[in-house]
């Protein structure tokens, strides 16, 4: 078979078994079934190795730890702590909790890399407490799963380790190359709220006092420690992301259980088995996109693809925009991880017919993808902050339009101006650019 029909039968096969609601995990796997029967060469056993292959990546041991550490910590009661320290700085604005929620999202996501822990664990603290003050429901939820988005895009992140794993780019840079464009997110989200306080005099929580925000530093310490030593180590080339993740787990571990003494034995080992619960989900997608884009490179479809986009356009600009077209869709529908390693390797040859540097692919894919975690139909930080308010998802969908327009201003930004990726790797880690 040419390599048109076979990415034609696969793509439309993992298309039909998504509709008919099959885990993507799963559905990735029966989408390769019928290849099986057109080409004696590619066995089971064969994709089989290349499961095994990819679970040999020594990077990927990072997303269970990274996952831990964001379940102790946050079973340890930081969340509260985090709001404090974000009142103290920006209580003083209208709309008070809704700046709040911004920045405690912001901080929580240099600790956890996940958008999702981010949105249950914030949301379920913030989202009672703005509706109480008189804050629209459909507001709150909007604000509160828009700013878990920066979870996956502010460092560390989990989409950026398998992003990283699966293509060969440097994680530590894509690490870096995320901190300009979640703080950017950050501040237009807290301008939007700003807007909204105005316009719906929104409340204000407190006078700004220099006092609180050092009592509010002391007592958040310990846990904003833990970004500054994740990305520090990585940044100061002291450790790789595997080995920081497993320092944030050891640190949270000190903090939750030894100092805080809010985590129990038992508790701890609950923690570990929800983490490995939600890892395996994880790695087992990675597994099987690894044999769906085997596959599609055994066939040469990445080679494929580029003959007929390159005839369409040579322009960098042009190609970053089809880039987070195909991903701000494909978002839509499945989870980023099996999104990367799926059309990850699709696109990337395209990104290098055209001279795009591969972190600078990297980064603009991840923040497109992160944006799935707030659009419908997949939208799985909106479910969580939906069902957390006891609404139906749909019924936001206008404040989160909202707050999408701006993000969607960064990720153009992003594109038209490489720098605003690149700048800190290229301070930083120079020999990625050489």
């Amino acid at each position: 078979m040419d390599a048109g029909t076979v990415f034609l039968i696969m793509f439309t096969t993992l298309l039909v078994l998504i509709i008919l609601r099959v885990p993507v995990s799963f559905a990735l796997a029966f989408a390769v079934i019928p290849i099986l029967f057109f080409t004696p060469a590619v066995t089971p056993i064969m994709l089989l190795q290349r499961m095994m292959i990819q679970y040999g990546s020594f990077i990927l041991l990072a997303i269970p730890f990274f996952i831990l550490a964001a379940n102790i910590m946050n079973s340890a009661g930081i969340t509260n702590q985090l709001m404090r320290l974000a009142q103290s700085i920006v209580g003083f604005l209208p709309g008070g909790l809704g700046h709040i929620n911004v920045l405690v999202s912001m901080i929580f996501a240099g600790i956890s890399g996940s958008s999702n822990a981010d949105a249950a664990g914030i949301g379920s603290v913030i989202i009672p407490a703005m509706i109480k003050e008189g804050y629209d429901t459909n507001f709150t939820v909007a604000v509160t799963a828009c700013s878990a988005v920066m979870g996956v895009i502010i460092p560390p992140s989990i989409i950026m380790v398998v992003w990283g794993g699966v293509m060969n780019v440097s994680v530590a840079g894509l690490f870096m190359a995320g901190i300009i464009p979640g703080i950017l997110i950050g501040i237009l989200q807290m301008g939007v709220v700003y807007i909204y306080a105005i316009k719906r005099n929104y409340p204000r929580e407190a006078r700004f006092s220099i006092k609180e925000v050092f009592l509010a530093l002391k007592e958040s310490f310990l846990a904003i420690l833990s970004p500054v030593i994740i990305i520090g180590g990585i940044v100061g080339g002291l450790v790789t992301p595997t080995e920081a993740s497993l320092i944030a787990v050891l640190y949270s571990m000190v903090v939750g259980m030894l100092i805080f003494r809010t985590v129990s034995i038992k508790k701890f080992i609950q923690l570990v088995s929800d983490t490995a619960r939600l890892s395996s989900i994880v790695l087992f997608a990675v597994g099987t996109a690894s044999i769906y884009a085997w596959v599609l490179s055994y066939y040469k479809i990445p080679s494929f693809l580029v003959r007929i986009v390159g005839t369409m356009t040579t322009s960098p600009t042009m190609m970053l925009i089809l880039v987070v077209i195909v991903f701000l869709i494909v978002g839509m529908f499945i989870d980023a991880v099996p999104a990367i390693i799926i059309f990850a390797p699709l696109l990337r040859p395209l990104a290098e017919s055209v001279g795009i540097h591969p972190l600078h692919f990297a980064v603009v894919g991840c923040v497109a993808l992160a944006y799935g975690l707030i659009t419908p139909p997949y939208g799985l930080c909106l479910l969580i902050t939906s069902e957390i308010a006891g609404i139906n998802c749909m019924t936001p969908l206008k404040e989160v339009a909202v707050f999408l327009a701006t993000m969607l201003f960064v990720l153009l930004l992003m594109i038209f101006i490489p720098d605003v990726t690149l700048l800190i790797p290229k301070l930083f880690m120079p020999d990625l650019f050489k």
